[in-house]
C-alpha cells in the first residue's frame, strides 16, 4: 500500500456542540433580561433617566443577542452532516456571537454620544423610582452572571451572553450609583456621567468577542495551540520523516480539527504511524478530529503542490 489515510473521531451526526449543552441557562438569563428590559425602559422614560433608558438599550442588544444564540445553538445541534453540509451547521452559533458583537458597538456609540449631548443640560431625574429599579436589575444580573460562568469558558456563543450579563451588571451597579447620587445630592450630571461610563466600558469587551469570531471565521489556528510545536512532536514520531501541509482550524467552540500529511519510509507500517500520530493529537491537545494521510517518502506524488 502506497498511502495510508485515515482520520480520528469525526463530528458525529446530532452531536451537541458545546453551547448545546447550556440551552437551560441561556433561555432563563432571556426570559429575565426580557423583563428587566421593560422595567427599566418604562421608568427611564418616566423619570428621564438616562443611565436607565441606555441599560435597558444594552438589555435590549442582549435579549436579542441570547436568542439569536438559542436560535444558532439549537440550528447547530439539530444539524446532520450531508454531502452539502459536510460540517453541519455549526458555524451558525460563531456568526450569531459576531452579530451579537456588533449590536453592542451599536449600542455603547449610541448611550456615549447620547450623555455626552446631555451633559451640556442634563434633565432632572427622581432619584429613587431608579434606585429601586437598578437595585431589582443587580439581583437578576447576578443570577444570570452565575448561571452563565461555567458555559463561558466552554462555548463562544455563551461566552458572548455571559460578557453581555458582566456588562449589564457593571451598567446596572453605575445605575444603582447614580440614583443613589440623585437622590442623596440632586447632582443632575451624574446619570449622564453613568451613561458614558457604560457605554466606554462595555467597547473593550465588544471588541474581545468580535476579535475571537473573526479569528474563527478566518480559520486561523486556536490561539490555545502551537502549531509549531504540534508539527514537530508529530515529526518526532516513531518513522515520521516527514510532516508537511499541517493545517489546524476551530469549527466552532470546543470542535476543533486537523489536517496533515505524514511522510514514512517505504518499510515503515503506516497503521501504527497513523495511530500513533491519532493518539498524540487527542492526548496532548485534545484533538479527536484529525485527518491524516501517510504517506511513502518514496513513492510518486501525484498531487499540484498549492499555493495556500
Amino acid at each position: 500500500m502506497a498511502h495510508g489515510h485515515g482520520h480520528g473521531h469525526g463530528v458525529p451526526a446530532g452531536s451537541a456542540s458545546a453551547g448545546a449543552r447550556h440551552l437551560r441557562p441561556l433561555l432563563i438569563t432571556l426570559v429575565m433580561g426580557l423583563a428587566f428590559m421593560v422595567v427599566e425602559l418604562t421608568v427611564g422614560v418616566l423619570t428621564s433617566s438616562l443611565a436607565l433608558i441606555s441599560d435597558a438599550a444594552h438589555l435590549c442588544t442582549d435579549v436579542i443577542g441570547t436568542a439569536m444564540a438559542l436560535a444558532a445553538i439549537l440550528l447547530a445541534s439539530r444539524s446532520r452532516p450531508s454531502s452539502r453540509h459536510t460540517f453541519g451547521l455549526y458555524r451558525g452559533e460563531v456568526l450569531a456571537a459576531l452579530a451579537n458583537a456588533v449590536l453592542l458597538f451599536g449600542v455603547a456609540g449610541y448611550v456615549v454620544v447620547e450623555a455626552i449631548g446631555r451633559v451640556a443640560n442634563p434633565p432632572a431625574v427622581a432619584g429613587l423610582p431608579v434606585l429601586v429599579t437598578a437595585c431589582f436589575t443587580v439581583v437578576g444580573n447576578v443570577v444570570c452572571f452565575l448561571l452563565l460562568r461555567r458555559g463561558a469558558d466552554e462555548s463562544l456563543n455563551v461566552r458572548g451572553a455571559y460578557l453581555e450579563v458582566l456588562a449589564d451588571l457593571v451598567g446596572s451597579v453605575g445605575v444603582l450609583l447614580s440614583g443613589a447620587v440623585t437622590l442623596l445630592f440632586g447632582w443632575r450630571y451624574a446619570d449622564p456621567i453613568i451613561g458614558v461610563a457604560i457605554g466606554l466600558w462595555v467597547l473593550p469587551r465588544t471588541w474581545t468577542l468580535a476579535r475571537r469570531a473573526l479569528r474563527i471565521l478566518f480559520q486561523h489556528a486556536p490561539e490555545r495551540l502551537d502549531v509549531g510545536l504540534m508539527s514537530t512532536e508529530l515529526g518526532t514520531l516513531p518513522g515520521v520523516a516527514e510532516v508537511h501541509d499541517l493545517h489546524v482550524w476551530t469549527l466552532t467552540s470546543g470542535m476543533e480539527v486537523v489536517s496533515a500529511h505524514l511522510s514514512v519510509a517505504p518499510d515503515v507500517p503506516q497503521a501504527a504511524v497513523l495511530t500513533a500520530a491519532q493518539t498524540l493529537l487527542a492526548e496532548r491537545y485534545q484533538i479527536e478530529h484529525a485527518t491524516l494521510q501517510v504517506e511513502s517518502n518514496k513513492s510518486p506524488c501525484h498531487c499540484k503542490e498549492m499555493s495556500w
